[in-house]
């Protein structure tokens, strides 16, 4: 088994002027998708993002803080799961929670060196 990372990207919750209903059941559903991989056994971890972000780049280590106000999609968070292989993160991607918002999942697997 391969470990993956699912990077999730998309529109922050608050720009998109969700109801406190509408956060709620949001919210149960990313709680119900958690706990369905927990209970396959392919959780190993992840967590959510807040929507402020420092970048440092460039040789002169240049510094921008950013609000996702100030960008197009952010990134809200991410799970690490086991599979096979990449088709498998694929399917367990079905249930991401916000594909209606726009949302997108990356699956990437994690490199694994050798000591």
């Amino acid at each position: 088994m391969k470990e993956f990372m699912m990077i999730f990207t998309g529109a922050d919750y608050a720009d998109l002027g969700l109801s406190p209903e509408e956060l709620q059941s949001r919210m149960g559903k990313w709680f119900s998708w958690g706990e369905k991989m927990e209970k396959a056994g392919v959780l190993r971890g992840g967590n959510a993002l807040t929507p402020n972000m420092r970048r440092v780049s460039g040789q002169d280590r240049t510094v921008t803080d950013l609000t996702s106000a100030e960008v197009k999609e952010i990134v809200g968070g991410y799970y690490i799961v086991e599979a096979k292989d990449v088709d498998q993160v694929q399917d367990i991607a079905q249930d991401f929670p916000d594909y209606d918002l726009g949302g997108t999942v990356e699956i990437r697997e994690i490199m694994v060196f050798d000591k």
